[in-house]
């Protein structure tokens, strides 16, 4: 019986991935809570589990006393003789327990509380593993949808874990056994175990991916300034160098467009622009709103982070871009309020306020 116990054990241990040791701790708590059910007592029950003699043995600790008041702990100097002929007043006995012989209410509790345990410990081990992972890119594999959520369920290691349907690209068809990068938001502990948040829209997802195409973004050569994302549509990234001969702009596009092409591709098909960062507002605004040329930049209201920019008349629906997005990104991005004028002037400027 010892020996099936302990190649239970290992069993566990190698399906599991917990530490035998932690297993032990859990299941000897589970036999002394049995071995209370059938045979009273509390602390004064010793459970002995040894992995290299495979030897596993259960007893009830006793104090010898003229006198008992408390029988689950004490027994009186006759009974004691009953199991050590030499035994005196103030020895301790310890009480051999037959653990086959434990009722079936014992033996339940046993289990269930072994089972519970082994739950928790998988649970730990997964909140330690995914912990580290924290702000950090991960590959996930695509297991199922939920039609009415709209959730897709995500393995991640030997978890499942929830891609919300807010923390999808829209538009973006996730097949079942496809492999894709997901950026872990946040891990926590609830009640019912760990709590993983992964997100396919999060600026962090695109930070991760250029520093995995990009190595001198990776060794901190080229640092990322800021990432301003429409998630499936487009993202802005403004870039400075550390070191004077390298050019950031040109090292995150890589040669033709390459190193940029691989993120465009893991976004399915998502726009990037790259852009240089400045100390001086003016010329950070100006590259921002990349593609469209800006002639001019003046900040109106430097506590209100307020700008405004001229352009080429031919360029002005260039610069707001799609229902205004290539300006509100450049805004996110430079954390200025950016109004945006052609070069002849807006048409009506001239009259009254309540007019235009």
């Amino acid at each position: 019986m010892n020996a099936e116990f302990f190649e239970a054990l290992e069993l566990l241990e190698k399906e599991k991935g917990l530490s035998g040791d932690y297993l032990l701790e859990k299941i000897k708590g589970a036999i002394a809570v049995a071995a209370k059910k059938d045979y009273g007592g509390g602390d004064n029950i010793i459970v002995d589990i040894d992995r290299e003699t495979q030897t596993f043995k259960v007893f009830l600790r006793k104090n010898v006393v003229e006198t008992v008041e408390d029988p689950d702990t004490e027994m009186t100097l006759e009974e004691a003789k009953t199991y050590r002929s030499r035994a005196r007043v103030g020895s301790v006995i310890d009480i051999p327990l037959k653990t086959r012989d434990f009722g079936r209410i014992a033996a339940q509790t046993a289990k269930h509380v072994i089972r519970q345990n082994i739950r928790e410990a998988e649970r730990n081990q997964v909140y330690e593993e995914l912990q580290s992972k924290q702000g950090e890119l991960i590959t996930a594999t695509v297991m199922r949808t939920d039609p009415r959520r709209g959730g897709v369920i995500m393995e991640v290691g030997r978890s499942e874990v929830l891609l919300p349907k807010s923390e999808q690209v829209p538009g973006e068809l996730l097949r079942d056994g496809q492999k894709v990068k997901v950026y872990v938001v946040d891990v926590s502990v609830g009640e019912r175990g760990p709590r993983i948040m992964i997100s396919r829209t999060h600026p962090g997802l695109v930070r991760r991916l250029l520093e995995n195409e990009v190595p001198e973004v990776f060794d901190g050569t080229v640092e990322i300034k800021g990432i301003a994302r429409e998630a499936g549509q487009r993202t802005k990234i403004a870039v400075a160098s550390r070191d004077e001969n390298v050019d950031p702009r040109g090292a995150c596009i890589g040669p033709r467009g390459s190193r940029v092409a691989h993120i465009v591709e893991e976004l399915d098909g998502e726009k990037i622009d790259v852009v240089l960062w400045s100390e001086e507002p003016e010329k950070f605004i100006a590259k921002a709103l990349s593609p469209a040329n800006v002639l001019s930049v003046e900040i109106t209201d430097p506590e209100a982070r307020a700008c405004r920019v001229t352009v080429p008349d031919h360029q002005l629906s260039l610069a707001i871009g799609n229902k205004g997005q290539n300006a509100r990104l450049a805004a996110r991005l430079t954390g200025y309020k950016i109004d945006i004028r052609p070069e002849s002037g807006y048409y009506g400027e001239d009259q009254p306020e309540d007019q235009q």
